[in-house]
């Protein structure tokens, strides 16, 4: 046997038997998380288990879950169970209420579960210092990395004088989550729905409990072994060439000639400066006068490479390169003033930290500087090194970064113009999973799901998850 072979296995075997030490699970009621219609059979309640595996007799957490399903349907089998992504979103936060219709229930009981560490959960790893700190950035003209990383320090330091062990909110313990719960509401084996990060955690699940899982749906699936922050800028690259595309394709998109060159070179041509713009805050009667940079330019149109808003992005690049850039800078403005008070971003520290930044090489991030020149020194995360460094958790084990094989079934879904999770992502699942199936969807972006020009692709794969998916538009390629 060849060394990496040996010494995967040998990780293997460590991950299996510090998972496989005995500790209580426990189900307790969560009454109110969640309203269904009468005539379904719905459970509501924590998850409680180890904070640290390592640790089975220590801290306890409570993750919050909901289970619901047809009195018709079988309480063990073909049970779905999603996840948001993130990481650091709440799942059951996004749901309200279900209905008898509910479109998951075709397919089989439903599971919504959380990550540990986000709302709902307990602990709850909020660092709402951070919020305020970009704001006073702006508000006061200072440092943002300098007021951020104090802001993270502060949060940090709240969360371990409680007792929290900020290295054990990751993925692999997560996967253990998912697969305690499964054992708790006696399921035989789950269909795995996650998107973006999730996907990955559902893959960590496939790796680490295979005779748990039935079938794989991913939505832009972010998989755990990419070294995302290595990518970053590319990826963003590869959507605004599609844009190019579109824009040449498309006989009545006239006066966007030449479009490419002349946005990267606007690009270059605001490289290193500074701008100021006036900025009345939402509910201020005063304005105040607020400096930025390309970095804000560069989010007016990365935050419109989704499917709701992409055909508005070459119209954004001409006023951009006009000099109409004030009202795009208000908006972005807009998202960082107000905040982003849905994400947990100690948990999403805590993930990224230890299995992003932890394995990232930053000689190779800064290559992407030299190969895309005019988006060199963006900012396409708020997770960082330095960040990192502040949040001193320890790298996840190296399985964490190892590729998931599997003969499972899977559904992967990559929108061509995903600033994020590139189909090149989901290729490289496809390739170490071959009974999956890909559809990359044209002018969708993050998360496009499984239904286009009215066909419901998940419902073709989940009525036979092994059987050739044939595509029923020009705006699906399957692969």
């Amino acid at each position: 046997m060849k060394p990496f072979s040996i010494v995967l296995l040998f990780l293997l075997m460590v991950c299996q038997n510090v998972y496989s030490q005995q500790y209580k699970v426990a189900i307790e009621p969560y009454p109110g998380l969640v309203k269904a219609d009468a005539r379904l059979i719905l459970k509501t309640g924590y998850l409680v288990v180890p904070e640290n595996r390592n640790r089975p007799d220590g801290r306890k957490i409570k993750v919050p879950f909901l289970f619901v399903r047809k009195p018709e349907q079988d309480p063990r089998k073909n049970i779905l169970l999603y996840t948001t992504g993130g990481p650091g979103y709440s799942t059951t936060a996004n749901i309200d209420s279900i209905s008898y219709n509910s479109g998951f229930l075709k397919y089989g009981g439903f599971i919504a579960f959380d990550q540990r560490g986000t709302k709902r959960a307990q602990p709850c790893l909020d660092c709402n210092e951070v919020a305020g700190a970009i704001k006073r950035s702006y508000t006061e003209g200072k440092n943002r990395d300098s007021l951020v990383l104090a802001a993270v320090s502060i949060c940090r330091e709240r969360f371990t004088s409680q007792g929290v062990d900020l290295s054990a909110y990751n993925t692999m313990e997560s996967a253990e989550d998912i697969n305690d719960l499964r054992l708790a509401l006696n399921i035989d084996s789950l269909n795995l729905v996650g998107i973006s990060y999730s996907g990955g955690l559902m893959l960590t699940m496939v790796r680490n409990h295979p005779e748990g899982v039935r079938s794989l749906i991913l939505n832009s699936p972010l998989p755990g072994y990419v070294n995302f922050e290595e990518h970053g800028l590319l990826n963003i690259n590869e959507a605004l060439e599609q844009v190019y595309r579109n824009c040449k394709e498309d006989s009545l998109a006239t006066g966007y000639e030449n479009l490419k060159s002349r946005f990267q070179q606007y690009l270059m041509t605001v490289t290193g400066k500074k701008f100021t713009i006036s900025y009345k805050e939402k509910g201020s009667r005063d304005s105040i006068r607020v400096a930025y940079t390309k970095n804000e330019l560069l989010d007016a149109v990365v935050n419109r490479l989704n499917t709701r808003q992409v055909k508005t992005v070459p119209a954004v690049m001409l006023d951009l390169i006009n000099g109409k850039q004030d009202n795009y800078v208000r908006e972005v403005l807009d998202g960082y003033f107000n905040g982003d008070a849905a994400i947990s971003l100690g948990m999403r520290y805590s993930v990224y930290c230890s299995e992003q930044i932890a394995y990232s090489d930053p000689d190779l991030e800064k290559q992407q500087d030299l190969v895309v020149p005019w988006l060199a020194g963006y900012s396409f995360n708020n997770v960082t090194h330095a960040i990192c460094d502040c949040w001193k958790i320890k790298p996840e084990p190296k399985i964490a970064k190892a590729p998931v094989y599997s003969k499972v079934p899977a559904l992967i879904s990559a929108g061509d113009i995903d600033p994020d999770c590139r189909p090149f992502y989901n290729r490289l699942i496809k390739r170490y999973i071959p009974g999956s199936q890909l559809l990359i969807i044209h002018d969708k972006g993050h998360a496009p799901g499984f239904t286009v020009d009215g066909t419901d692709y998940m419902k073709i794969f989940m009525d036979n998850p092994y059987q050739k998916i044939i595509s029923q538009s020009k705006n699906v390629i399957v692969e």
